[in-house]
């Protein structure tokens, strides 16, 4: 029988890719979008999510069982980016990723757990980051949101273990979507103490994600995931330097590691 999966955000990007990978093997896959109606290339079937909606996700997770009559597979993929020096961004902007990269997970896991617990099986990846394992400069939020998202999959994996229920992160580094058009930049302030070194940045970033890998990449990934009886906590999918980069912090001293970042980023 053909697993069912959930991909929330497939409707661009590293979602998109992985949608489409998983069709073409066979499985049976959702994608979601905040405005399905919108998205007219899709070659799987999208249904209407918006992840800092707890109604919204409660009726998209129904509207799959219905269809598909289980969940075996969900892929927590939905995220923006964000950057800016802390000191220069909005609250309210702050508040905004975490809801979607943080909070909106969580609330799909919640949705879905119930289903996965009757089943006694399913598995659960969340999509975090590889500027989750540090914080890096004018990227604060977003190494924060991913970064919790990947202590929350640590602890949760424990709770439902006993269930059959599987939990792993997947952790990308720079991929060639669109993430830099859709994320949110604190704009260069005239004048401003950061001026210069996060325009820099901000040039270095967007260079980053255009010369990035091809999300083709995490969707093999994503696809030897599923087929693992038993998945690893922790995966990481990129260019080696960036994970190589992950190494580095975990055996370096700290200020050590502090100073290569800022070199790397000229600061």
């Amino acid at each position: 029988m053909s697993k069912t999966i959930l991909i929330t955000g497939g409707s661009s990007g590293i979602g998109k890719s992985i949608g489409e990978y998983l069709t073409q093997k066979g499985y049976t896959v959702f994608g979601t979008s905040r405005n399905p109606e919108r998205v007219t290339d899709s070659k799987f079937p999208l249904v209407a999510l918006d992840v800092r909606d707890v109604e919204s996700i409660k009726n998209a997770v129904s509207e799959v069982i219905q269809k598909a009559g289980r969940l075996d597979v969900v892929i927590n993929n939905a995220g923006v980016g964000i950057t800016g020096p802390l000191e220069e961004i909005p609250t309210s902007e702050i508040k905004n990723n975490f809801e979607t990269n943080f909070f909106g997970p969580i609330e799909v896991m919640k949705a879905v757990l119930p289903q996965m617990r009757s089943q006694k099986s399913g598995l659960i990846i969340n999509i975090t980051s590889i500027a989750g394992y540090m914080g890096l400069p004018y990227r604060s939020v977003y190494s924060a949101s991913k970064g919790a998202l990947e202590l929350i999959t640590e602890a949760l994996r424990m709770e439902v273990k006993n269930f059959g229920i599987k939990i792993t992160n997947i952790a990308p580094g720079d991929f060639a979507t669109n993430i830099a058009s859709g994320r949110f930049h604190a704009p260069l302030i005239k004048g401003s103490a950061y001026e210069k070194p996060y325009g820099d940045t901000l040039k270095m970033m967007d260079e980053h994600v255009d010369s990035g890998s091809n999300p083709d990449m995490m969707a093999i990934a994503v696809a030897k995931i599923i087929a693992t009886p038993n998945p690893k906590i922790h995966y990481k999918v990129g260019a080696f330097m960036q994970k190589f980069s992950i190494v580095l912090k975990r055996i370096l001293p700290d200020k050590v590691y502090e100073k290569m970042l800022m070199n790397h980023y000229k600061l």
